[in-house]
Parts: C-alpha cells; structure tokens; sequence
C-alpha cells in the first residue's frame, strides 16, 4: 500500500515537497525532482521525526548533486568561450577556437549556429538548463563547423570525437519532440 503525504513548507522560499511512503520500502530513502517539487521516497513505517530528517538530508545531497553538474558556461557568455577553449583542446587539437561565443534569444529551427568565416557561434537560451554533457555536445558541434563548414564525412568525425555524441543527440531530439519545437539539428550559417 502506497500513501502520499504532501508537505507545504511554510516558507514561500522553500520548495515544495511530496513525500511518499511505500509499505514495500524497508530501509531505503529516494529523492528526485518533479519539476519544482521534491518528491522523497520512504518506507511507510518512518517517524515523523525520521521523515523530516530525511527531507532535509536528501533535498542537500540533491542540491550538491545539481551543483556540481551545472555548467558553469550558463553564466556567460565568457564562460562559453572559456569552455569553448576547453573542449577544443579536449577533442579538436585546439584547432577551433571561435572568436565569440554567445547566448542568443530562442531560435525557432535551431539550438545554436556557428559562422565559419568570423568564428562566432551564437547558442540558444533554450540550452540553458540541459544537462552539462548536451551543452558540451553543441559546443564541439559548432567548434566542427569552424574546420567543416557542411555536415561532410569528416565533420561528424570530428564531432564523434566527443564520447556522449549520440547520447546528447538522442536527448535533444527528446526534448525539441516533447516541447513541440520542431528542432531537428544544429546547423551553421
């Protein structure tokens, strides 16, 4: 038998919180997020006591998770460029390096573009809360097209350099699906 009991914190500051007790959850506490709220799992027979301990513990361990998977690129867009340079030299020999790098309104057909002949690349704010590793993966997509201006043989080769290619691919076509965006690619100018 499964029961919810949803905690309001009192503080409009603080986030909402469900908890969910299961009777077939012995020892173990989960948490994740369910858009704004934090949904923490427990098992039916924890104290009251227990509970909020929990809560508190498991809404830490998952704040410290998210802080250390956010990007710190998100920032600025001096810090894209710094990442830029990073991942240039990670995976592309430090043979792309743009001369601007910058966060732009929404594109309606893409995430980000890139002009070969000024080296700029310009990347959507819809990008800004996607995991690290998809943002990273559009970074080394536009620093290709610095050395490829077409999406050729020898482009995706230099692209595939970067491990989580078709993980970061697959997770945008997800996410452009499920808003309805129409986003099939990312594309230079």
């Amino acid at each position: 038998m499964r029961s919810r009991d949803n905690i309001e914190q009192a503080d409009s500051s603080r986030q909402k919180v469900e908890v969910r007790r299961s009777a077939r959850r012995r020892s173990t506490v989960t948490a994740y997020r369910d858009g704004e709220t934090l949904v923490v799992l427990i098992p039916a027979g924890m104290s009251r006591a227990e509970e909020r301990h929990w809560v508190a513990e498991m809404e830490r361990k998952l704040q410290r998770t998210e802080t250390r998977r956010a990007s710190p690129s998100r920032q600025s867009d001096g810090a894209l460029l710094a990442r830029c340079a990073q991942l240039s030299a990670r995976y592309l020999d430090r043979t792309a390096l743009p001369v601007s790098v910058r966060w732009v309104p929404p594109m309606r057909t893409r995430w980000a573009s890139c002009t070969p002949s000024d080296a700029t690349i310009r990347v959507s704010e819809r990008l800004r809360d996607v995991p690290s590793w998809v943002l990273d993966y559009v970074l080394v997509h536009e620093l290709a097209h610095l050395r490829e201006a077409g999406h050729n043989a020898r482009f995706w080769e230099l692209v595939r350099r970067y491990p989580k290619t078709e993980r970061a691919i697959g997770y945008l076509e997800g996410l452009s699906a499920a808003a309805g965006w129409g986003i099939s690619e990312l594309d230079e100018d």
